[in-house]
């Protein structure tokens, strides 16, 4: 009987604990999962249905199980529900926005957005019960003060946010990836160190009933995908 677990390079390794799954469950299992998912969408108003803290906690929780550079788990997910940082949240977002569809947009980007409808107000960012906010460590201090680089801290955060959001749908919320740039003032707002950037803020909650969304098409999985046998 294998052992539960054994030592590789003098560090414990535990064996995997496995579920047993046929082909065919595992067939039906990923056509489950994608006809949810294709049913995600992203919602810009939300309901002012409360969302308890420890659902948020659970969601934070999934995301963090996602693998990372040497497990060095670079990200930091802050939860905000308070109404005044949300309202300066909004604020400094929208500040970013005008700018950025005023002077910082292509008129070809401006053109690719049109079918979304979307603008620089942003009232979700205040309506939402919830706001999490994904940051970035690019580097961390030992106990000395010395300074270590993180690895592939984009790939890493990228992949924990992409779980995040799929948590936050599998507990039956809704959410929107909203990337204000440049984010800064997130840094400065939420009083966070020099070592982390802003990557990401959504809005979670449920969403307003009924709400409307773009009436849009995702690519056939022969323009996403090749295989090679």
């Amino acid at each position: 009987m294998p052992e539960d677990h054994i030592e590789i390079n003098g560090f414990k390794h535990i064996k995997y604990k496995t579920m047993s799954c046929t082909p065919e469950v595992s067939l039906q299992k990923s056509l489950d999962f994608f006809e949810e998912m294709n049913g995600r969408r992203s919602i810009r108003e939300y309901a002012k249905t409360p969302v308890p803290r420890k659902v948020i906690e659970n969601i934070i929780k999934t995301a963090s199980t996602a693998p990372s550079g040497a497990h060095k788990q670079p990200w930091m997910f802050c939860a905000v529900s308070n109404p005044e940082l949300k309202s300066k949240i909004r604020k400094a977002a929208e500040k970013e926005e005008r700018e950025s569809y005023t002077n910082r947009m292509s008129e070809r980007w401006l053109k690719d957005l049109e079918p979304l409808g979307t603008n620089p107000s942003k009232p979700f960012i205040e309506e939402a019960p919830w706001l999490i906010v994904a940051f970035k460590k690019v580097y961390n201090r030992d106990q000395s003060g010395t300074k270590n680089n993180n690895y592939y801290v984009n790939e890493s955060i990228g992949i924990a946010c992409g779980m995040l959001i799929t948590a936050i749908h599998k507990a039956g919320l809704v959410t929107l990836t909203h990337t204000p740039s440049p984010m800064h003032f997130l840094t400065q707002l939420l009083d966070r160190p020099s070592n982390e950037r802003a990557f990401l803020l959504l809005p979670v909650g449920y969403p307003k009933d009924p709400v409307y969304v773009p009436d849009i098409q995702r690519k056939p999985l022969s323009k996403v995908a090749k295989f090679y046998l």
